[in-house]
């Protein structure tokens, strides 16, 4: 159920926002498999010219095995879209990403795009925290001592109570690693917060190089729901 969910928000989502000659940026997870499977059928079927930026290394396997012409934001800045799923989503399209560790690409590709959409099943909630979410960070890229870790666990549990814990691999010895060779900490909170303050004073504390929290980015959500429609959600109005 879950998986035919996603695959009903992937397909509006590619139908509703892709259109020839476009630069789409292709985001990373369970539910983007079905958005590039649709978004290449229709390169396919109407002869579409279309440019895709990937968010991880997933999203670049996922273009190239599917015959998508693949860039990057060297030469392809500017994107016309970017579609990519959420961990979770509340009624202001606050999002919490950062299950798949891509988190930090991720939200660079969804900056330099004039639209993001999200995509998502029906497993969601009105409001953030019944997951955790990962905070990207520490080091700057090419580094491998993970020195900033334990202080900044402790600074955000500090300041925003909970606790922030490093991401063990499963099928490795050690953390996880992200696409940037970065650690992830995930903060298990203890209440809802003004993500937007939150957001900017986690990315203030030195070590951190992103968050998870995606706030005011999301143009419009497409969830996938157990009946089989289709829910949209826009941002309310203020």
């Amino acid at each position: 159920m879950a998986e035919e969910a996603k695959k009903l928000a992937g397909y509006a989502a590619v139908d509703n926002h892709v259109q020839n000659n476009q630069v789409v940026g292709v985001g990373s997870g369970s539910t983007i498999v079905y958005a590039v499977d649709r978004l290449a059928e229709r390169v396919r079927q109407e002869k579409l010219n279309i440019v895709c930026v990937p968010t991880s290394f997933q999203a670049r396997q996922l273009i190239l095995q599917h015959g998508l012409t693949l860039s990057d934001l060297d030469r392809h800045p500017e994107l016309d879209v970017a579609i990519d799923g959420a961990d979770e989503v509340d009624a202001a399209l606050t999002l919490i990403k950062g299950g798949g560790g891509c988190l930090t690409q991720e939200k660079i590709v969804a900056g330099c795009a004039k639209h993001f959409i999200v995509i998502a099943d029906f497993r969601w909630t009105d409001t953030c925290g019944s997951m955790t979410w990962g905070k990207e960070g520490l080091l700057g890229p090419g580094s491998a001592v993970p020195m900033a870790y334990v202080p900044v666990s402790r600074t955000i549990a500090k300041r925003f109570g909970g606790e922030a814990v490093l991401r063990m691999a499963v099928s490795k010895a050690g953390p996880v690693v992200t696409d940037n060779s970065n650690f992830i900490l995930d903060w298990k909170f203890e209440h809802a917060q003004n993500w937007k303050e939150v957001n900017t004073a986690i990315k203030m504390i030195p070590g951190v190089v992103e968050t998870g929290l995606f706030v005011g980015m999301a143009e419009r959500v497409y969830f996938g729901m157990e009946d089989g429609s289709v829910r949209v959600r826009d941002p309310p109005v203020i």
